[in-house]
C-alpha cells in the first residue's frame, strides 16, 4: 500500500513537471505572433473576410491558456481604397481552461471582445453587404458542425484525440456598436453602448444572458439627429441548438425607454414571452405566451402615464417575410378593450396586413376628455358607447374596415369604411339605423348649434365664427361617401328613409344624391362645395313635396306654429363662408314656394275684413268665426340676395277674399316687413255681409316684426291705406250714381241721415 501511494505521488509529481515544463515551453519558445498569418489564412477561407491583427497576440496561462489581441479589422472582398472595415474591435480575449486538456478536451473558458464595431449596408437593389458572408457561412456550416459537438457526445470524430467541450464559462461584448444604412429606403439604423453578458454557454443547455444597446433611427442617411432613440435592455435564459439551428430564449424579457424626435419624455415599453423560439432553419420566430406593457406620456396628463397592456401570441416567417398575431388582447384604461388577430406580410419591402379586430364597447368621451378634446355637446351622454367590429386590412398608409359593425350610443352602423391614415382620403359606405346627430353638435358663445363632429377639434366657444367645416381638410381630401340610414337627426329635424352620396377631389365636393321624407313629405337636393380656395363656395339645387308645414315650423321653434298646410317648393342656392352668419349673409338664388289646403293659425283673415265691412254698413259682426285662416293655396317666388329675401308675388287665395303681398325677410335677423293687400271676391262667404261696392277694394294689411315673436301680433290694418282706399272706392261710386253731381251726392241723393251713417262709419272704422 505505501509503495502504491509512493508511486501515485512520483507520477502525480512527473505530470506537474510536464505540465510546468510544457507551460514554460510554450510561453518561452512559442511566439504568438507567429500564430498571425495562419489566423488570417482560416478566416480567410471560412468566411471570405479579409483580416488585419494591429496589436500583438499575448499569451495567458493557468488556470486558463487563452490569446488575446488589442486591435483587429475585418473587410469584405474587394474593398475599396479608404473603405471603412466591415467589422472590428478594439480588443480580444479567448481562453481554455487548463484542467480539461488533461483530459484531452478542449473547454472554452472566458470570450471577451470590447469595442465592436459592424457597418452594414443594404444597397440600391436590396441586397445586404452582408448576405455573401452568410451565404458563405452557410456552405462551410457541415464543416462547423464537426468541430462544435458537445464533448458529452464523445470524441470528436474528425480528430479521435482531442475532444471539444463547447462550455465557455463567460461571453462579454462590450461598448459595441452597429450601423445599418438603407440606400433603398433612405433611412438607417445605429446600435450603440451595446452590452452582452452570458455565463455557462453551453449548447443544449440554457443559460442565462443579459444585455443592453441604445438604438438610434434617423429618417435620412444624412440626418444629423434621430427622430428615435430607445434604450433596450434584455434579460433571458437561452438554449443554443447549434446542430438543429433551433434556439429557445425563455423567460424573456425586453424593456424599452423611448423618445420621439424633440420630445423630452421618454416613453416605456416591456415586452415579456414564456417563450421566444427561434428557428433558423425553418427560418421562423415564435413568441409564446407573450406580453407587451407600455406606459405612455403626454403633456397634458402632466407626470402620469397612461398604463397599457398587450397579451398576444406571434408566429413569424423569416423566408416569406410573414407574422401571424393571434389572441390579441389590448386592454387599457377607462375600458378600452380590443380583441382579434392580424396577419402581416411582404413585411421586408411593403408591410400590410390583414386580420379581425373587435373594439368592446366603451367611453371614447372620457378618452377624449383626457386629451382635452371634448367639446361641450348637446347630450353631455354622448359618445359614451362606442364599439365596434370588422375585418381588417391596410398598410402602413390606410386602413380598411369591410364588414364594420359600429355601435355609437345608441346607433348601430354596419358596411366598408377607409382612410389613408394622412387623412387625404375617405371612403365609406355605411347602413345604420337611426343617428341624432344634433347630440354630438357643440355650441358656440352665443348657444347657437353648429354643425361640428364631437373629437375632430377641439370646442370652438372661444371663436367669435365657429367653423361649418373642417375647411383645410376638405380642399386636400378625396371623399367618396354613400350613406344610407332608417333616421337622422340634424338640426332638430328627423329626416326618415335617408340617401346621401357624397364625391369629391382637388377639394371640390359633389352632393351627387340626397333624398329624405320630412314631415310626411319627400326632399331631394343636389349640390357642389368648393374647398379649393377660401372662402368656401356652395351651390345647392332642391325640391320638396308635401311637407307638413306645421311639424316643420314646430321644429324650428315656432310653437304654435302660425301656419299649416302641405309645403312644396324647389330652388337653386348659391352662398360662401364658413359660419352660420357668413353663409347666410352670402345666401343668393331663387326660391319658389307653394302650400295647399293650408290655414294661418295666429289671425283670421276673413273675420278682420269682414268686421270692416260690417261696420261700414252698420251691422253687427257675428260671432260664429273659426280660429285661424284657412285657405286653398298659397304661391311666391322668393328672390334672395345677399341674404335678404324678398317677393312681389305672393298669393293666397282664401275662399270669398284675394290676398297678394310683397315684401322682405332678412335671414340672418328674421326680421320681416310685408304689406299685404286682400280684397272680398263675388263669392264672399253669405255670413259676411259685403256691400257690393266694396267687392274689389284692396284693404291693406300690414305685417311686420321678427320671425321669433308671437305670430298673433305680426299683422293689423294699416289705417291711412285702408282711408285712401275706401275714400277712392267712395269716389268712384259717387261719381257712376251720380256722374258730374258727385260733389252733393252725400247730402241730397243718398240723403243726410244715410250719409252722415257712413261718415260714421268709416270714421268709426278708421279711429
Amino acid at each position: 500500500m505505501k509503495r502504491m501511494l509512493r508511486i501515485l505521488l512520483a507520477a502525480i509529481g512527473i505530470l506537474g513537471l510536464v505540465m510546468v515544463g510544457a507551460v514554460v515551453f510554450v510561453t518561452t519558445f512559442l511566439d504568438p505572433e507567429d500564430l498571425k498569418p495562419r489566423l488570417v489564412e482560416i478566416v480567410r477561407e471560412q468566411t471570405g473576410l479579409e483580416l488585419e491583427l494591429g496589436g500583438q497576440l499575448n499569451w495567458s496561462f493557468y488556470p486558463r491558456l487563452g490569446v488575446s489581441v488589442n486591435t483587429a479589422e475585418a473587410w469584405l472582398p474587394g474593398r475599396s481604397e479608404g473603405q471603412a472595415p466591415f467589422a472590428a474591435f478594439e480588443y480580444g480575449e479567448v481562453s481554455l481552461s487548463f484542467a480539461p486538456l488533461l483530459r484531452r478536451e478542449i473547454a472554452i473558458d472566458g470570450l471577451t471582445i470590447v469595442g465592436l464595431d459592424l457597418n452594414l449596408e443594404r444597397d440600391a437593389q436590396g441586397r445586404g453587404n452582408w448576405e455573401a458572408l452568410l451565404e458563405r457561412l452557410d456552405n462551410q456550416r457541415q464543416s462547423v458542425k464537426s468541430v462544435l459537438v458537445p464533448a458529452s457526445a464523445g470524441v470528436n470524430p474528425s480528430s479521435p484525440d482531442l475532444a471539444v467541450n463547447v462550455n465557455i464559462a463567460s461571453v462579454q461584448l462590450q461598448d459595441g456598436r452597429v450601423r445599418y444604412a438603407d440606400v433603398q429606403t433612405g433611412n438607417a439604423y445605429q446600435l450603440s453602448n451595446l452590452v452582452l453578458a452570458g455565463t455557462n454557454v453551453s449548447p443544449g443547455k440554457a443559460f442565462p444572458l443579459k444585455g443592453s444597446v441604445v438604438v438610434d433611427y434617423f429618417e435620412t442617411l444624412d440626418a444629423e439627429s434621430s427622430s428615435l432613440n430607445s434604450q433596450l435592455d434584455l434579460s433571458t435564459n437561452v438554449t443554443l441548438g447549434l446542430t438543429e439551428r433551433r434556439h429557445l430564449l425563455e423567460g424573456f424579457s425586453l424593456k424599452a425607454s423611448s423618445h420621439f424626435g424633440s420630445e423630452r419624455s421618454r416613453q416605456e415599453f416591456q415586452l415579456m414571452a414564456e417563450q421566444l423560439e427561434l428557428d433558423l432553419g425553418a427560418d421562423s420566430l415564435r413568441l409564446t405566451n407573450s406580453q407587451l406593457q407600455a406606459g405612455l406620456l403626454y403633456p397634458l396628463l402632466g407626470e402620469k402615464r397612461l398604463a397599457f397592456d398587450m397579451q398576444f401570441d406571434l408566429e413569424g416567417h423569416l423566408d416569406t417575410h410573414t407574422a401571424n398575431l393571434r389572441q390579441i388582447a389590448l386592454t387599457g384604461p377607462d375600458g378600452l378593450n380590443v380583441t382579434g388577430n392580424l396577419l402581416f406580410e411582404a413585411l421586408n419591402t411593403a408591410p400590410r396586413y390583414s386580420g379581425q379586430l373587435k373594439l368592446a364597447p366603451f367611453s371614447l368621451k372620457k378618452w377624449l376628455a383626457r386629451f382635452d378634446a371634448m367639446p361641450a355637446m348637446n347630450n353631455p351622454d354622448a359618445l359614451s358607447d362606442v364599439g365596434l367590429t370588422s375585418p381588417v386590412e391596410g398598410d402602413l398608409m390606410s386602413l380598411t374596415l369591410d364588414g364594420l359593425n359600429m355601435t355609437l350610443d345608441s346607433s348601430t352602423l354596419s358596411g366598408r369604411l377607409s382612410a389613408a391614415f394622412d387623412g387625404t382620403q375617405l371612403d365609406a359606405s355605411l347602413q345604420g339605423d337611426s343617428i341624432h346627430l344634433d347630440d354630438y353638435l357643440v355650441l358656440n358663445e352665443e348657444g347657437a348649434e353648429v354643425a361640428q363632429l364631437a373629437g375632430i377639434t377641439r370646442a370652438w366657444a372661444q371663436q367669435e365664427h365657429v367653423d361649418l367645416l373642417p375647411a383645410e381638410w376638405l380642399a386636400e381630401v378625396a371623399l367618396n361617401l354613400q350613406l344610407r340610414l332608417d333616421e337622422l337627426v340634424v338640426a332638430k329635424q328627423r329626416l326618415q328613409d335617408v340617401t346621401l352620396n357624397v364625391d369629391g377631389d382637388d377639394g371640390v365636393h359633389q352632393l351627387t344624391q340626397f333624398s329624405s321624407n320630412l314631415h310626411s313629405g319627400t326632399l331631394q337636393a343636389t349640390g357642389t362645395l368648393n374647398a379649393s380656395d377660401a372662402p368656401l363656395q356652395w351651390a345647392l339645387s332642391f325640391e320638396g313635396d308635401e311637407l307638413r308645414l306645421a311639424s316643420l315650423l314646430a321644429s324650428l321653434g315656432h310653437e304654435p306654429p302660425p301656419a299649416e298646410g302641405l309645403l312644396y317648393g324647389q330652388g337653386e342656392l348659391t352662398s360662401q363662408g364658413n359660419s352660420v352668419e357668413r353663409v347666410t349673409r352670402g345666401l343668393n338664388g331663387q326660391v319658389e314656394l307653394g302650400i295647399n289646403e293650408g290655414r294661418l293659425t295666429g289671425a283670421n283673415i276673413s273675420r278682420e275684413l269682414c268686421g270692416v265691412a260690417a261696420r261700414l254698413e252698420g251691422k253687427p259682426l257675428g260671432s260664429e268665426w273659426p280660429e285661424g285662416t284657412p285657405f286653398e293655396q298659397a304661391t311666391a317666388t322668393i328672390d334672395i340676395t345677399d341674404g335678404i329675401a324678398s317677393t312681389d308675388d305672393l298669393v293666397l287665395n282664401i275662399p270669398g277674399i284675394n290676398v297678394g303681398a310683397n315684401g322682405t325677410l332678412d335671414l340672418g335677423s328674421e326680421a320681416f316687413d310685408l304689406r299685404v293687400a286682400a280684397s272680398f271676391s263675388d263669392d264672399v262667404d253669405p255670413a259676411c255681409a259685403v256691400n257690393p261696392r266694396l267687392i274689389g277694394v284692396a284693404l291693406p294689411l300690414r305685417c311686420k316684426g321678427q320671425l321669433s315673436e308671437d305670430s298673433s301680433k305680426w299683422c293689423r290694418l294699416d289705417s291711412t291705406a285702408v282711408q285712401a282706399a275706401l275714400s277712392q272706392a267712395l269716389q268712384r261710386e259717387i261719381q257712376r250714381r251720380f256722374g258730374n253731381g258727385a260733389e252733393k251726392a252725400l247730402d241730397e241723393p243718398l240723403g243726410e241721415e244715410a250719409a252722415s251713417g257712413l261718415r260714421k262709419a268709416i270714421k268709426g272704422l278708421l279711429e
